[in-house]
């Protein structure tokens, strides 16, 4: 049994692999597409940013994932894997076609699915972190949106005398510091999500856990009030290595496909992203960072005329995001059965 429950542990850390792969197009995608920097240095400039927001954030973003969603008391080692692999599936799905659906929300959905497959619709806590999060599906890429078209129009009326040439030449070099920022946000926000499932799992392992002596010890986790420094760490590196490997196929969506970006408009997309995902991040509420930067990017294009934006690409994102829970949870549901017949528990 306590092996079940370490294969469960690195199956969580596999799904923040492929949540830092899956949306390291979040964090790079306007600095490669302005070709600030190649796509090999961006993806490292991008990890290092999400590592390094291990040092700066809480976990309150960690502590709503973990306890404030689904009813702790039905949840079981089953419950997780169902949830974690919907998650991972649906990932994998919407990453071969290109798609920068939310990890987050994918998550989210996944834990949903399995823990209603298992105890029905009473397993999920209706609340106020419910309703935030749900409501953050709408309001993150209208905030993006709004914030990236206000501090671009404000940029322009900085710069409305400066030449063209040292605008881009200006904005080459603060683009850096907005991309790195972003970066800071995703691994804040994304990185702590599959921090809280674990201590979820962990909380509901307690039994098989406590006693444990040696490296299994660090598995006993009283209560999910506190985040063990191992699980910090172990998370913040694998969404850092999942960005290290890139998702050249999202890349290419958010970096182009959307609208055409220089590098003050992939300022203006990266800085207005990153303000609104760790304003979020403070209060504790899981948003996407994928809907917050795609919205940007819109709002900055919309700058130029609304035709510089390709509403035609922005449509298959956003069914890609209205699909995302109802996908992942289903996924999750299916497999948990599946689980919970090769392994009842």
């Amino acid at each position: 049994m306590i092996g079940y429950v370490v294969f469960i542990v690195l199956v969580a850390f596999i799904f923040d692999f492929i949540n830092g792969f899956h949306d390291s197009a979040n964090s790079i995608a306007t600095i490669v597409g302005t070709r600030v920097l190649s796509p090999l240095a961006a993806v490292v400039w991008a990890a290092v940013f999400n590592f390094a927001a291990a040092f700066i954030v809480g976990t309150a973003v960690a502590k709503t994932i973990g306890s404030g969603m689904i009813d702790t008391n039905i949840v079981t080692p089953n419950v997780i894997l169902g949830g974690l692999l919907g998650a991972i599936i649906w990932n994998v799905i919407t990453w071969y076609y290109g798609l920068p659906s939310s990890s987050s929300h994918a998550l989210i959905g996944g834990y949903a699915g399995a823990a209603v497959a298992h105890a029905g619709i009473a397993a999920i806590t209706w609340g106020t972190k419910w309703t935030t999060t749900l409501s953050f599906i709408v309001l993150s890429p209208v905030i993006g949106l709004a914030a990236g078209f206000g501090l671009m129009v404000l940029v322009y009326w900085i710069f409305q005398r400066a030449a063209p040439a040292r605008v881009d030449r200006t904005f080459r070099v603060l683009q850096l510091a907005s991309s790195a920022l972003f970066s800071l946000s995703h691994g804040a926000n994304d990185a702590q999500k599959t921090m809280g499932i674990i201590v979820g799992l962990l909380v509901a392992a307690q039994p098989v856990v406590q006693g444990q002596t040696g490296l299994l010890s660090h598995l006993y986790v009283p209560n999910s009030d506190h985040v063990p420094l191992w699980i910090e760490m172990s998370a913040y590196t694998a969404i850092s290595l999942g960005t290290l490997f890139g998702g050249w196929r999202i890349v290419h969506t958010m970096g182009s496909r959307i609208t055409k970006l220089r590098p003050v408009g992939g300022f203006c997309a990266e800085a207005a992203g990153a303000i609104a995902i760790l304003f979020a991040t403070r209060f504790g509420i899981p948003v996407s960072t994928t809907h917050t930067i795609t919205g940007a990017i819109m709002g900055v294009g919309a700058t130029h005329r609304l035709s510089a934006v390709r509403w035609g690409i922005a449509g298959r994102i956003v069914w890609a995001w209205i699909l995302t829970i109802p996908a992942a949870a289903t996924i999750a549901a299916l497999t948990f059965w599946i689980v919970d017949m090769i392994n009842p528990m």
